[in-house]
């Protein structure tokens, strides 16, 4: 029985372990095609068959992209737009979620509050496009690094609210009435003993905040009309004309527009991985 026991383990361990590689293998994959299509030369893009592993690597892709046209410039507009509206929706979500979690409001406004923020999230962005459109116009803003940043603020803020509403609820109130009682303001207390114990919350969040606010396209392809103020996804997505497909180009800007996102979260995974654990094990 014991043998039957073991072995049975032993096979449903090699189901999950093929499993888990299977699904690892499927997402990584366009991620390996991509990288090989932003190396390959025209002709060996659409050889038959493929060539997966044996072909003479370029650069020329690359060097197509970001030198002799624009996509340093969309670059470096996503950053700034990307990493500015994550602060700017982490600060203020970060306050309104502390007050949700700790002010008592009268008729459970509390709880009322955080689903009315949540629900903004339900319908389709692209119903509010063309009133920001006119909005950003009407206030001279239109084709600006700011309006991006004020609609990918106020876009993150109702999910950095929720969430972290979440962890703030996790941790004790106790541990700030103490901060309180020996001298300290709330907001000291929020400052110095809430946020550093909410800190892998934050970075989940911040991620989060990131990867919507990097991977935009519509609200983008909306505001912006000039290589200026023109984001990388809307900057790729301008390579598919009527007469041809950039796929080299194209690809090339996608390998690097992954390495940002890909580098900020392998530096914040330990807290990461606790933030999305927090709260999900109780005692």
């Amino acid at each position: 029985m014991r043998r039957g026991g073991r072995g049975s383990e032993v096979g449903s361990r090699m189901v999950k372990y093929g499993l888990i590689g299977l699904a690892v293998f499927a997402a990584l994959l366009p991620v390996y095609w991509m990288m090989t299509i932003s190396l390959k030369s025209e002709v060996d893009q659409f050889a038959v068959p493929p060539k997966w592993l044996f072909f003479s690597p370029t650069l020329a892709h690359y060097k197509d992209a970001f030198v002799e046209r624009s996509f340093g410039q969309y670059l470096l507009t996503s950053a700034i737009v990307a990493v500015v509206s994550t602060l700017c929706a982490l600060v203020l979500g970060t306050l309104a979620a502390y007050a949700l979690a700790r002010f008592r409001l009268p008729h459970k406004l509390n709880t009322r509050l955080a689903l009315w923020i949540l629900s903004t999230r339900m319908f389709p962005p692209i119903v509010t496009a063309v009133p920001l459109f006119l909005l950003m116009s009407d206030v001279r803003l239109l084709d600006t690094t700011a309006a991006l940043v004020i609609v990918y603020t106020a876009f993150n803020l109702p999910f950095v609210v929720w969430m972290m509403r979440g962890f703030f609820i996790e941790i004790p109130r106790d541990l700030e009435e103490a901060a309180r009682v020996d001298g300290d303001s709330r907001l000291g207390a929020l400052r110095r003993v809430i946020l550093p114990l909410a800190t892998p919350g934050l970075a989940a969040t911040a991620v989060f905040c990131l990867i919507i606010s990097w991977n935009e396209f519509l609200f983008a392809l909306t505001l912006t009309q000039t290589d200026a103020a023109m984001t990388l996804p809307v900057g790729i997505a301008g390579r598919v004309t009527q007469y041809e497909i950039e796929w080299g180009v194209m690809s090339a800007a996608g390998v690097v527009a992954m390495i940002p996102i890909l580098v900020f979260a392998l530096a914040v995974q330990r807290y990461l991985v606790r933030g999305l654990s927090l709260g999900a094990v109780k005692g």
